[in-house]
């Protein structure tokens, strides 16, 4: 027992605790003897015992960063929904949400508080119909304790035996609407950069979680990167479908895995013809929308200049590296 004066140690289950520890010390031995945390220290909870998964790809979409038109969350949900997804892990709200930021909504019926949905993190496993697992990382962006989000995911990954991770997301840009999304990347690792051919950008910004699990993965020599959609700026605020496609059609390049989105081109289309009609009778709209054609143009054929001199550069040093090889035969 202690005295009243005496200090007591803080209660680490308690949320509310103020003296609480926000990173747990407990360890435990994993099967290969390292010290590991325990799933309740990482906020894991695990919904299904077993999951039997082939060297699936991780797929995250975190709301609460940047997506534009919301046409990251659009294009994992069509993802998602196509590969029959169902959570296998919950994350603990406690531990990673903040509640002051992102208040459980009261469903109020009638005077009758029937229920508080909470929002939540989750790991959801699915299958494409070419039989290709995946997982997804879906639900609110982490308020708090990114290292320790990063090292459950990690540990979630590892176990899972994930082979790839990609994550979606959008941004408003200087772009027309009349033009395919141009899709950007972002990777810690220049290898997989060249082997994508998506434009690249140096810019400092705030980073969003699923830039913190791009290190992470890097980290765990598991390849990583993003994959960010362009959205027209003057229609970042609603839905564009056109950005989900593109990003589906990114994530089938770099993956393999590719779903049906007839459903969502046609809404492209009929998107196409209703902004084509608001700006028509505008000429200064359609001055705008025509300079952003030309910059957009221009970008695309810098791209291809810059990709044919690198092919060239490549090409030109393995002749090189053959010359040498057979002057060292001849020698010898």
């Amino acid at each position: 027992m202690t005295g009243p004066d005496e200090p007591t140690e803080p209660d680490a289950t308690r949320p509310d605790d103020p003296g609480r520890r926000t990173e747990p010390d407990a360890t435990r031995p994993d099967d290969a003897g390292r010290r590991t945390e325990p799933d309740d220290a990482l906020g894991i909870e695990r919904l299904v015992d077993d999951v039997m998964l082939h060297e699936p790809i991780l797929v995250v979409q975190l709301d609460g960063w940047i997506d534009a038109a919301g046409a990251a969350k659009t294009a994992s949900t069509a993802l998602m929904s196509a590969c029959e997804s169902t959570p296998v892990v919950r994350f603990d709200d406690d531990v990673y949400i903040d509640y002051r930021a992102r208040r459980p909504t009261l469903e109020l019926r009638d005077g009758v508080n029937t229920n508080l949905a909470w929002t939540t993190i989750e790991l959801r496993a699915g299958r494409s119909a070419a039989g290709r697992d995946l997982l997804f990382l879906t639900g609110p962006e982490p308020d708090m304790a990114w290292r320790r989000f990063g090292r459950a995911v990690a540990r979630l990954a590892d176990e899972a035996g994930v082979t790839q991770m990609v994550g979606l997301g959008a941004y408003p840009f200087a772009a027309p609407h009349t033009r395919t999304p141009r899709l950007s990347v972002s990777s810690p690792s220049t290898e997989v950069l060249v082997r994508v051919s998506f434009a690249r950008s140096s810019v400092d910004v705030p980073a969003g979680a699923a830039a913190m699990l791009e290190h992470t993965m890097h980290a765990a020599k598991v390849p990583a990167l993003g994959i960010w959609a362009q959205v027209p700026h003057y229609i970042s605020t609603m839905e564009y479908p056109a950005a989900s496609v593109a990003l589906l059609d990114g994530l089938a390049e770099v993956t393999g895995v590719s779903i049906d989105t007839t459903e969502l081109t046609s809404e492209v289309d009929a998107q196409r013809r209703r902004i084509d009609a608001m700006i028509a009778d505008n000429d200064e709209h359609r001055e705008m929308v025509r300079q952003l054609e030309e910059l957009h143009d221009a970008a695309l054929e810098q791209e291809r200049i810059d990709a044919d001199r690198s092919d060239l550069e490549m090409r030109s040093g393995d002749e090189l590296a053959a010359e040498i090889q057979r002057f060292l035969r001849d020698q010898s």
